[in-house]
């Protein structure tokens, strides 16, 4: 099963579901791993996008420039990684940036799915936790302890003495 990252837009104080909600799937993305920059504009994230076309370019120049052809090319991997891991992570928290809040994460087996658990789930205005009353402090009862031990001990101190 695939977790969803549900992401609502800024309210305007209705109680409604807002219609413009995001689904954004927590996982590797295939595409981000094998157009960084390409996957990174698609999604709107146009500084991640310049920076990993940056940085891509400079690992390229180096690698090439310098004979470190092999740990240019590792290096250009390892960026490629970086956005197919976090890329999602990315999208997430550029939407809380722009005022987007969290719903919550749905698991389901596709992206249908997810979108009828998060349709069938809670309302909005619930709390996402239900506030509980505080529990009372449980004392244990003493005569249910254990008597002090007043025999032989091995070790360094007798447990009848301090």
């Amino acid at each position: 099963m695939a977790s969803y990252i549900v992401m609502e837009p800024p309210s305007d104080g209705l109680d409604t579901r807002p219609e413009g909600t995001r689904l954004i799937r927590d996982g590797f993305s295939w595409i981000g791993f094998i157009l960084p920059p390409l996957w990174l504009l698609w999604h709107r994230l146009w500084f991640a996008a310049v920076l990993a076309f940056v940085v891509l370019g400079a690992l390229s120049f180096v690698g090439e420039s310098e004979g470190l052809a092999l740990a240019g090319s590792l290096l250009t991997l390892l960026v490629s990684f970086i956005v197919g891991f976090e890329g999602q992570a990315l999208r997430a928290a550029a939407l809380r940036r722009a005022g987007w809040t969290e719903w919550g994460v749905v698991e389901a087996e596709n992206f249908a799915d997810a979108e009828t658990r998060y349709a069938f789930g809670r309302q909005p205005s619930e709390p996402a936790v239900e506030p509980t009353e505080p529990r009372p402090t449980i004392v244990p009862d003493a005569s249910h302890a254990r008597p002090l031990q007043t025999g032989m001990a091995l070790g360094l101190s007798h447990p009848g003495r301090h």
